[in-house]
């Protein structure tokens, strides 16, 4: 069965900073896969750029057997027009690290300007299925409130709402906990679990470990802009091939 992506020899430089050297990563329909590593190595370029908020210096993405943020004309590689960029990027739902919420506007209103504008559709459907997928994430009675009136957690969930409305076949996660208070991590994490549940798609940047280990079919360590090692998260994490793995758990197991 073909991956439903494929990364294929993928570089990044900022200048002469090389981040990403070479990345090959295929995901396939269904897979949850969690991208671990140190801060630095390359894990949120990565999903910014399989998504082209970030253009590759050199590489290819594929969502199925299309080529996403490129066209090939029989001799070359050429880059997309920002318009079909943005048509492309429907398939790929992204879900940041600060939520990214409209603040003039209620957690409907967020969930339902995509499909209003990029979809085309009406604002009776749109509005149907908004309410139904803030229920979906437990927020069914906030969905006329301002971002502003929520909590880190509430406003997350608002945004994988947000995330889910395009009705993508691949969802990003960029660190989706990293700035919410301890005690509002799990709300979210329980939303994500729930989706694997469901059979989505999900490539995961994160240092919640646990979730890792409990969700992740895969796990993928990154260090200095290459992928160190991967395999099931039982293989990766009691045992890994790689020194540098074996030291970065054990320093993240320490802390």
């Amino acid at each position: 069965m073909e991956p439903l992506l494929r990364v294929i020899g993928l570089h990044k430089s900022f200048g002469a900073n090389e981040v990403l050297k070479g990345i090959n990563l295929e995901v396939n329909a269904g897979e949850t896969i969690t991208i671990i590593g140190p801060s630095g190595s390359g894990k949120t370029t990565l999903l910014r750029c399989i998504n082209y908020l970030e253009r590759p210096t050199s590489g290819h993405v594929y969502i199925g057997d299309r080529l996403i943020g490129e066209s090939w004309n029989g001799r070359e590689f050429r880059y997309i027009g920002d318009r079909e960029l943005a048509k492309e990027r429907t398939e790929m739902g992204m879900v940041f690290q600060r939520f990214n919420l409209w603040p003039h506007l209620t957690a409907l209103g967020n969930v339902t300007l995509g499909p209003l504008r990029v979809l085309k559709k009406s604002a009776d459907e749109a509005r149907a299925e908004g309410e139904a997928l803030l229920e979906k994430v437990g927020l069914g009675h906030k969905v006329h409130e301002y971002p502003e009136r929520l909590s880190g957690g509430q406003q997350q969930r608002v945004a994988i709402a947000r995330a889910l409305a395009m009705q993508p076949k691949l969802l990003l996660f960029d660190e989706p906990t990293s700035a919410l208070d301890p005690e509002l991590i799990g709300e979210v994490l329980n939303v994500m679990r729930a989706l694997a549940l469901e059979g989505r798609t999900m490539l995961v940047v994160s240092h919640e470990m646990r979730f890792a280990q409990d969700v992740a079919d895969r796990v993928i360590f990154m260090d200095h802009g290459v992928i160190v090692e991967e395999g099931s998260p039982t293989k990766l994490f009691t045992n890994p091939a790689h020194n540098r793995t074996r030291e970065f758990l054990r320093q993240v197991v320490e802390r």
